[in-house]
């Protein structure tokens, strides 16, 4: 079984930065697919950053830009930079992965973003 963790959400005011990382248990974390969602009360669920094993990174628009996933292997962790923040992105932000799909998901860190 493998279990995400998140850390690093909070306030902040609009235009400010925050860095969201995720702690992955197990040892094939390497091969997994792994991504950032946010969920909003009333609103769909929203994947706003991916990456693949092997490193290839995709955004939503509504992010592009603004938002930076990375990953480290070696630390099992995969971390989402949130600069440029707007009152939109407030959201509860949960890192997922798996080996093909999403099988695997945090329990969500709360980002909250003032005017």
């Amino acid at each position: 079984q493998v279990q995400l963790v998140e850390s690093g959400g909070g306030l902040v005011q609009a235009g400010g930065s925050l860095r969201l990382s995720c702690a992955a248990s197990g040892r094939a974390f390497s091969s997994y697919l792994m991504g950032w969602f946010r969920v909003v009360p009333d609103k769909e669920r929203e994947l706003v950053a991916a990456i693949t094993s092997g490193g290839t990174i995709s955004y939503a628009d509504s992010v592009k830009g603004r938002f930076t996933i990375s990953r480290d292997n070696a630390k099992g962790t995969v971390s989402l930079e949130l600069n440029s923040l707007k009152p939109e992105d407030t959201a509860v932000y949960h890192c997922a992965g798996g080996l093909r799909r999403y099988d695997y998901w945090g329990q969500g860190t709360q980002v909250t973003v003032s005017s």
